[in-house]
């Protein structure tokens, strides 16, 4: 094995997706595994290497590291991109844990009846324009600095330029109202990693379709 993290995941989205991002926006190269039967899942499951019998699984520094959270807080650890001292780690961790709020309906989305597709729209618009995007638009406009945190590209950078794209795929216009993140979204874009990760042919997944919903339920869903 090379010394690249190794990413164990279906191939889409879901909560592989702000990983790829972080280790991407870090300049880090990974490899990646894809998920396709119910098999494969189980065999990972009784190889013991699923701590709590769930993906994403990443292999890194010789630890194969499950949970989301845990994972993105090693990488940016890792990768300096967690802040310089324990309050703006705090910082970081707020604005992380609201924009995964967010990122949450956009996730859950796909999988949504679609009678109800239309209602979910709107709640996601909703909580964007009204919850989240007022946040970071406020503390851009009062710090008058680049990055959310410290002056220094961080997590929460990478998690909030995610974020804004995929609500973008669903509601175009949404940072209408919001100059701030206007600005901040071209910024982000142009940086060398991020503008990497968008171009085509990146690792970088796109948005989940049919065929990815039903791999989802074919590997998870007994």
């Amino acid at each position: 094995m090379s010394g690249k993290p190794r990413l164990t995941y279906l191939n889409g989205r879901g909560r592989m997706e702000p990983i790829r991002w972080l280790l991407a926006a870090a300049g880090v190269e990974f490899e990646e595994i894809f998920l396709e039967t119910r098999e494969q899942y189980e065999k990972l499951i009784k190889d013991g290497v699923l701590m709590f019998q769930q993906v994403p699984l990443v292999e890194i520094d010789g630890m194969k590291m499950v949970q989301t959270r845990a994972i993105l807080s090693y990488i940016a650890g890792k990768y300096n991109l967690y802040g310089k001292d324990f309050k703006e780690r705090a910082l970081i961790d707020m604005y992380v844990e609201g924009i995964t709020d967010l990122m949450q309906m956009i996730l859950m989305f796909p999988f949504s009846p679609p009678e109800a597709k239309e209602k979910n729209i709107d709640s996601i618009k909703e909580r964007a324009t009204n919850r989240y995007f007022p946040v970071f638009e406020k503390v851009l406009k009062q710090h008058g600095q680049d990055f959310l945190v410290g002056n220094k590209f961080s997590w929460a950078d990478v998690q909030l330029i995610e974020a804004i794209l995929a609500v973008e795929e669903k509601i175009p216009a949404v940072l209408s109202g919001f100059p701030q993140l206007q600005a901040f979204k071209k910024r982000m874009s142009n940086m060398p990693t991020i503008k990497k990760f968008l171009q085509p042919g990146s690792p970088r997944k796109p948005p989940p379709d049919e065929c990815y919903v039903e791999t989802v339920l074919k590997v998870f869903k007994k």
